[in-house]
């Protein structure tokens, strides 16, 4: 019988991952479709390599800053349960990619491709999971606080605020900083139009 639950438990989450993983197709199909033409390929190589690089910092420093767990063990230990913490990490992953790709949305056409990568780095390996840790892993003692005072703890909704939230707090300075997009303005202070590049890449990634 425990076999079972914890074999439907991965599928569950293995089956939730890969929706998750599916809504990064559409980060990048509607930032494809909202850039000019001539920057089309530069938009999907940085979607595709803030992934990439998403990947390598949760894995060796943000999913053990948020659950104190790592994976250099014995392949025994990972497979436990029918390697649920496997399928856990690759769920948890899906969502942590989703920062980089919402701030990437909010600065499109603006941001140089290694500053990014360093900061995709950095948010992913050690500031998104501060919040993750905090929401989802009782980390720090400040849901208790929130208890105490409030009689209940905080609870995200599919990720509301520890994603999509904590991605557009850090989007927002950073759209402030880097300004409008080159030629977006006329000398005289006038709206230059910038059309979609791909009316289908925006109904795809609708």
């Amino acid at each position: 019988m425990d076999t079972l639950k914890s074999g439907s438990d991965v599928l569950f989450i293995l089956l939730g991952a890969i929706m998750v993983l599916a809504m990064h197709a559409g980060f990048a199909f509607l930032e494809l479709g909202t850039v000019r033409k001539k920057n089309q390929v530069n938009a999907l190589v940085k979607i595709l390599v803030d992934f990439a690089v998403s990947t390598i910092a949760y894995f060796f420093i943000g999913y053990s800053i948020a659950y104190g767990v790592d994976f250099f063990s014995g392949a025994e230990l990972l497979a436990q349960k029918n390697g649920y913490e496997l399928v856990k990490f690759f769920f948890l992953l899906t969502f942590a990619a989703a920062i980089p790709a919402i701030i990437s949305g909010g600065i499109a056409e603006r941001a140089k491709f290694n500053p990014q990568l360093i900061a995709t780095f950095i948010l992913v390996g050690f500031i998104y999971p501060f919040f993750e840790g905090i929401a989802w892993n009782q980390h720090y003692g400040i849901q208790a606080w929130i208890k105490s005072f409030t009689g209940e703890e905080f609870h995200d909704f599919a990720g509301s605020v520890v994603v999509h939230a904590v991605g557009g707090w850090i989007a927002l300075p950073a759209v402030i900083l880097l300004g409008a997009r080159r030629g977006r303005y006329t000398k005289d202070g006038n709206v230059a139009a910038h059309p979609p590049s791909s009316i289908p890449f925006l109904a795809l990634g609708a």
